[in-house]
């Protein structure tokens, strides 16, 4: 099977160089490492790399920047893997995910368990990402092997492109595009099982730079959620309690905030896409506004 590996990239050009040299470690090579940006300042390529890298430039915003590199790749990959460009994969990240689709013609997207989230606290650095890959190589993770999911984790997740045809990253969910991944994974589970695989690892860095305001962080956290209960494709009974978790959490933890977390920001964000929604406006492209 052909694979690629897309990864849509923003203010992160070091990154992105760092991650391409460390994919050349993989025990199976991508095919081609395709990386989506709005423009060439944000990228900076290695002066060699085992495998083809090329660009596409597009839109900025997380889901515009997958859709630039998804649709001209549809025929040319058997799997497209998505990953954030500060996502630190196992070695056989991808020999596993190859692994997954030739064994399980059923699978239409497969994602990898996350061993260390920098996304929850201050992020990680390198270092930490592969002591955690260090760590967890070789253990037997709890519970079973393959789980079910309402929808993929988008720092890592990989399609069986035959089966995306038409559907694309909803572009209404603009800039970091929260919950963008949910909606289109949601989606798959039409044509064919969503799930993650447990001895597929990964690490997620979870770095705050390039990442939107608090206030519109946190009005996208209420309003993209009922966005996508309204649209029909993230159910309810996942969406609510993930916004109330995140207002819960922005409210008690707007006393004492964490140093890397705009909290008083993203309160306030939540509170305005409150009164929107309260007046009959569910609109996610506000933020732009903000």
């Amino acid at each position: 099977m052909k694979l690629a590996v897309i990864i849509p990239t923003l203010g992160r050009s070091e990154q992105v160089a760092r991650l391409l040299g460390y994919l050349g470690g993989q025990t199976r090579l991508p095919d081609e490492v395709i990386l989506s940006a709005p423009d060439a300042s944000h990228v900076e390529l290695p002066q060699s790399c085992p495998f083809p890298v090329s660009n596409v430039f597009g839109p900025k915003g997380l889901a515009a920047q997958r859709n630039t590199a998804l649709a001209p790749s549809l025929g040319r990959f058997d799997i497209i893997t998505f990953f954030d460009d500060d996502f630190v994969p196992s070695g056989r990240y991808l020999e596993q995910v190859e692994k997954a689709f030739v064994e399980n013609d059923g699978w239409a997207v497969v994602m990898g368990r996350v061993v260390r989230d920098g996304a929850a606290n201050a992020g990680l650095t390198w270092d930490d990402a592969e002591a955690a890959l260090r760590e967890s190589n070789g253990q037997k993770p709890d519970g079973p092997s393959v789980v079910d999911h309402v929808g993929a984790y988008g720092c890592n997740m990989s399609l069986r492109s035959s089966l995306v045809g038409d559907l694309r990253f909803d572009e209404r969910l603009v800039l970091y595009g929260w919950q963008e991944d949910i909606d289109f994974t949601s989606q798959m589970r039409s044509r064919g099982r969503v799930v993650c695989v447990t001895s597929i690892l990964g690490v997620h860095l979870g770095i705050k730079t390039g990442r939107v305001s608090g206030k519109r962080f946190g009005y996208s956290q209420v309003a993209n959620a009922v966005y996508l209960i309204r649209k029909g494709t993230v159910p309810a009974s996942f969406a609510l309690p993930l916004m109330f978790r995140n207002i819960a959490a922005n409210l008690a933890k707007s006393f004492w905030p964490e140093p890397y977390v705009d909290r008083r920001g993203r309160l306030r964000g939540n509170a305005l896409a409150i009164l929107h929604i309260a007046t009959g406006r569910i609109e996610p492209e506000y933020i732009l506004k903000i």
